[in-house]
């Protein structure tokens, strides 16, 4: 505001038929200010701005090395956003499939993308008996106006015309590989099958192939492209940069939402073991606790329908080193779980609770800021950073 009104100050001097123009003229340089929301937390104070608006069910966001963004819309669309402008559809995408919760989910950046390109997508396709989550790879072009090369290099087994509970972000570990959720696709008893993709965590090369490390691998026990079973319709998905810990968020049904540390060939429970309810309201089979099944490191009852996590790893809230930042649908919040030094949630804050709408995405940006998406027909691209104290 000082150099807004040392600006009117000086075409005081200059004559009247400045003024008009110069008093509008900061109408025009502040739509980004006031888009700009403060809001109080319990550590610190957040700046909320709209980077962009008007998408449509935007599923997931990545940050590109110039400092655009990229932005899936559920419907079948990928966008990038710069300087707050959205641009048209991405071309050269695989043929998705918009059935119920599925369409484009998630985005991952290959860890040399600076230099390949190379990024990678989920999505429900079409295929003989229905639809099932799918990953593509691709090489985004110089100019970031189409998808080159496009491959995909998994799908689901067992297809079902069902239309929930497709997962699905990435995550890309230290090595290049691939961890990704799918649900139970609706059909909870999938997620106990460790010959079905259904209800688990998977983990293979970038190329498609099973990773070396999967318990099933050159077994007839279970697929290879496993890494856990029992979830029933992961949609959140990290690996903390400090220590490499793999974390889900995970939808429950009434109540038993779920953080997890999935484990090679671990069962985390669906739809045997829970808290809360079944949507009817019955009890689970074996309760909320039982041997052979990994209780979750943090649960929610009643559910928040988590969409995604993050682990804040950024020098903008030191003060939120090592917190879990999950976003959610419902109440529309995002949540900040604080941990111990052996990662056990210590406390939980509750941000931005109806605000914004529902909080599909959330990414810790290289500068330390929060990035989320709103879940709208009119979504929007928010930016969180610290605020000042004078604000």
């Amino acid at each position: 505001m000082a150099m807004q009104e040392r600006q009117r100050l000086r075409i005081v001097t200059w004559g009247s038929k400045v003024i008009a123009l110069v008093i509008a003229l900061p109408l025009s340089l502040t739509p980004a200010l006031a888009d700009i929301r403060i809001v109080p937390s319990k550590k610190v104070p957040l700046a909320v701005e709209t980077v962009a608006s008007g998408l449509n069910h935007p599923w997931s966001v990545e940050v590109l090395p110039d400092g655009s963004y990229l932005v899936s819309e559920k419907g079948g669309t990928l966008r990038r956003v710069q300087a707050g402008k959205v641009s048209a559809p991405i071309s050269g995408l695989p043929e998705v499939a918009t059935n119920g919760q599925g369409g484009l989910l998630g985005i991952a950046l290959a860890g040399d993308f600076e230099t390949s390109r190379i990024l990678f997508l989920t999505y429900s396709a079409r295929g003989n008996g229905g639809v099932g989550t799918a990953v593509a790879r691709g090489r985004l072009s110089e100019d970031g106006t189409r998808l080159e090369d496009t491959t995909r290099i998994f799908q689901m087994s067992r297809l079902t015309t069902r239309g929930q509970h497709f997962g699905s972000r990435i995550a890309i570990a230290g090595d290049g590989s691939l961890f990704f959720g799918i649900g139970d696709r609706g059909e909870g008893e999938r997620a106990q099958d460790p010959r079905d993709h259904a209800g688990a965590i998977m983990h293979i090369n970038p190329d498609g192939t099973p990773h070396a490390d999967n318990p099933f691998l050159g077994s007839s026990d279970g697929l290879a492209e496993i890494w856990s079973k029992g979830h029933r319709n992961p949609q959140g998905i990290a690996i903390d940069p400090k220590d490499g810990t793999l974390l889900t968020a995970e939808h429950g049904a009434r109540g038993g939402d779920e953080i997890n540390n999935p484990q090679p060939g671990r069962n985390y429970g669906w739809p045997r073991v829970s808290y809360g309810r079944h949507y009817s309201g019955a009890e689970f089979e074996l309760g909320s606790t039982a041997a052979g099944y990994e209780p979750p490191l943090y649960y929610w009852d009643p559910s928040i329908a988590p969409g995604a996590i993050a682990v804040y790893r950024g020098a903008m809230f030191p003060e939120w080193d090592g917190n879990l930042i999950v976003a959610a649908l419902a109440y529309r919040l995002v949540a900040r779980l604080e941990r111990d030094e052996n990662g056990a949630v210590l406390s939980e804050e509750r941000m931005f609770g109806g605000e914004f709408g529902r909080i599909r995405d959330v990414v810790v940006a290289p500068d330390g800021a929060l990035l989320l998406l709103t879940d709208e027909d009119d979504g929007a691209l928010l930016r969180v950073s610290r605020a000042d104290a004078t604000d």
